[in-house]
Parts: C-alpha cells; structure tokens; sequence
C-alpha cells in the first residue's frame, strides 16, 4: 500500500518518523484549547474535535495521497477565529463554525478544479510572504500577553509586565527552555518543553490535576453543524463572506506551500510538481469540513512534518502512525485540560512558532516599495488590529494601487484587483 521498496524506506524507519512527527506538533492539542476558549468554546469541545480533525485530514494524507504530510488545526487561523472573527464580529462560535465549514466546502471544490492552481499564482509572492510573517508576528504578540510578559498600559497601549510574578517567571523558564532544546535540535522540543514546565509547575505549586490523567473522549455539544444549508444560510445572514474568504485565502496558501516544502525536503517533488497534490490537498479541505462539524478552527499542512521526513519518514506509514498516535492521545482528555488552563506553560510555544513564521519576512523583496510596502502593511496592521483578515485587506489594497501609480497595473493578476475591490467594501461600509 505505501511501497515501502519504492520509496527507499522500511516500516521501522516510517514508524519512528511518525512518532518524531507525533512528538514534533501535538503540542497543538494543549494550545488549540487555550485559544479558542478565548471565543466561548467548552475545552472538550475542541479538544475532541483537534484530533478528529487531526485524524481525518492524516489519515487521508496516509492513504489518498501516501505522503509522510500530516495535517491539524492551524495556528495563526485559530487565532483568527478566536480574536477577530468571534471577537470583533459579535457573533457566536457556533456561527464561526459555520463559516469555516463554508471555507472548507469550497476548498474541497476548488481542490477538483485548475482554478486553485490559478488562484495561487494570481496572488503576488510577496503578498503570501507577507501575511505568514504577519501571523507570526500576531501569534508570538498573542503568546507574550498570555504570559503576563507583555501587559496592557493607558497611555502606550502596552507595557512590560510583572517579571517578579511566578507566572511570568515560569512561562520565561519553558521559553529560555524550549529554545535550548531547538538550538540543540532535539525532536519533539516544543512538547519536550511544555512537558518540563508543567513539571516545574506542578512542583511550584501552579499546577493541579484535580480530575486525574485520562478518561474516555467526549462531544458535550455533539455535532455542531449538522446541516450544511444551515451552515450557508448563517454565513449570508450575518455577511461573513470577508471572513470566508480569509480562512480559504489563508489556508490554500499556508497548505500549499507547507506541502511543497516538505515534499521538496523529502524528495518527492517530480520535475518541479507534486504528483497527486489533488489528493494532498484534499485531505486539508476534508479536515476543514470535518473539524467545523465538532467545533475545530480550519487545519492546515504541518511544517513540523519536516521532522518526520529528517527523521526517515517518505510514505503515508509516516502519517498513519501519527493518526494512531493522535488517536491514543484522546484519552488524556483531564491531563490535558489542566496544562492548557496554565498558559505560561503554553504560551511560549506560540511565541516561538511566531518567530518561525516571521522566517517568511526574509523572502520579501524591500528593494522595490511597490512591493515591500504592501507586505509591510500586512505584517504591522495584523498585530496592532488583532485582526488577519485586517491586515490581508490592507495589504490587497495597497498592492494594485502602488503599481498602477507605478504604471506596472498590466503586473497585477486581474483578481487581485476583483480582491481589492471586495477588500475595500468591507473596510469601508461594513461595521467593525
């Protein structure tokens, strides 16, 4: 099924780069929690929904498309879902849901068709670059705040916190120790790191475990989004058509270029293309359907996947061992709930994946300020709005205008100009 032979590999060789692969992300399942609780989520609910959606969209990858690619709820869109479309559009996570469940269902069209291929070259490079550092940056302010290292102040907006608090002491410890732990490379070190801190905090007196360590997985609200219609019909209700466009936006070019990252890394890619990329991308947009069903924000392909790949892994026995895995992790449902309801011992995970996502900066070319400004836009606004969606607007905006009063306009793809346009009706006539 996954020609081992073919690909130069062995089960043994697989099943350890999908536990390095397992070791490598599941800190997703501690973090998503904490930030979507910030829109009302119960934590089962997400909890659950993490690994099923996990599950699906790996699984898919392990046996449609046989890449050592494992797919889960992205970071930077969670917190999209949880700070600007829940937080500034006054509507209900179960509506949100709806959104992302629209996002995902025209993802999965839009994996059947040429034109995700278009749409991905219609987007300017430095555009794409941009709003991945830009999340980073987003992700790593998110993290600081949860620690208490950055707090807020009435006249300079924020300020730093309270070092002496045993709060920020400890989230400074499992950052200081995280860090080390990648300088050194070890596999696993954000949830090596995470594991360290909980300890230093159980033993401080931070931490409890007051309803034990495992217990069977539960849905307490069941299937969120049972009836699709239902799903559109709110997304139209409450005019969210901006924020679907900014979960898709987001997640196509987030996928993509993780695939072919990792895919070039492992040497999988065939005279520059991703043989069977229909079915990799299809298990993205499926996890994102399934996930929005039981209460999940979009997934996405996992950088960390790389570490499975270094490790050996260059078929879907990669992935399906870190579907196995996943699945085992479910029934640490208490263990979990206690560590994510510590954010110093999460946060600094946020921080860090921020600044590895801020790595796109370097790809930006600042030579050229029709190009470098847009990008710019992008990365500051994102931040300092609390908003993605904010910070993609501004960036679509800027971009067609600096070239036509460049006179570069017959540069700009035509629907980048269809998205400014869109971009500027929302910012300008719809309520914020």
């Amino acid at each position: 099924m996954f020609k081992l032979k073919e690909n130069q590999t062995t089960a043994r060789t697989e099943i350890i780069a999908g536990m390095t692969t397992f070791l490598t992300m599941v800190y997703i399942i501690v973090v998503n929690p904490i930030i979507l609780k910030d829109a009302g989520v119960p934590f089962d609910q997400v909890f659950t929904a993490t690994i099923i959606a996990t599950v699906a969209g790996t699984l898919w990858m392990a046996l449609a498309a046989n890449y050592p690619i494992a797919i889960a709820p992205g970071m930077g869109l969670n917190a999209y879902f949880a700070y600007s479309v829940v937080g500034t559009h006054n509507i209900s996570y179960t509506t949100a849901f709806a959104a992302v469940f629209v996002a995902g269902t025209i993802f999965i069209i839009l994996s059947l068709t040429p034109f995700r291929k278009v749409l991905i070259e219609a987007i300017p490079t430095n555009l794409k670059n941009g709003i991945t550092a830009g999340i980073g940056l987003f992700i790593a302010f998110i993290g600081m705040r949860l620690t208490g290292i950055i707090v807020a102040h009435p006249t300079n907006l924020v300020a730093l916190g309270d070092l002496h608090s045993p709060h920020v002491l400890l989230a400074l410890l499992g950052l200081i120790v995280t860090l080390v732990l990648l300088v050194l490379n070890v596999h696993g070190a954000l949830f090596i790191g995470m594991i360290i801190t909980a300890m230093t905090a159980f033993f401080t007196g931070q931490l409890q475990f007051d309803h034990g360590f495992v217990q069977m997985p539960s849905l307490p609200e069941g299937i969120l989004i049972a009836n699709p219609l239902t799903a559109f019909s709110e997304v139209a209700e409450h005019f969210l058509f901006a924020v679907v466009f900014s979960f898709l936006l987001v997640t196509i070019f987030d996928t993509t270029g993780t695939m072919i990252g990792v895919a070039q890394q492992a040497g999988l890619m065939k005279e520059g293309t991703l043989p069977r990329a229909r079915q990799a991308l299809l298990a993205d947009s499926v996890a994102t359907t399934i996930g929005a069903m039981f209460g999940t924000s979009p997934t996405s392909a996992y950088i960390e996947s790389s570490s499975g790949v270094a490790a050996g892994g260059r078929t879907g026995l990669t992935t399906l061992t870190v579907s196995v895995l996943f699945i085992i992790a479910a029934f640490f449902g208490p263990l979990v709930s206690a560590v994510s309801g510590l954010s110093a011992i999460t946060a600094p995970a946020l921080i860090i994946v921020g600044s590895m996502m801020m790595g796109a900066i370097s790809n930006i070319n600042w030579s050229k300020i029709d190009e470098g400004f847009p990008a710019f836009l992008i990365i500051l606004s994102m931040p300092l709005t609390s908003s993605i969606a904010t910070g993609i607007a501004l960036g679509f905006i800027s971009y067609p205008i600096l070239k036509m009063v460049n006179g570069k306009w017959r540069d700009v793809h035509p629907l980048v100009y269809i998205f400014a346009v869109l971009f500027f009706c929302q910012l300008a006539f719809l309520p914020h």
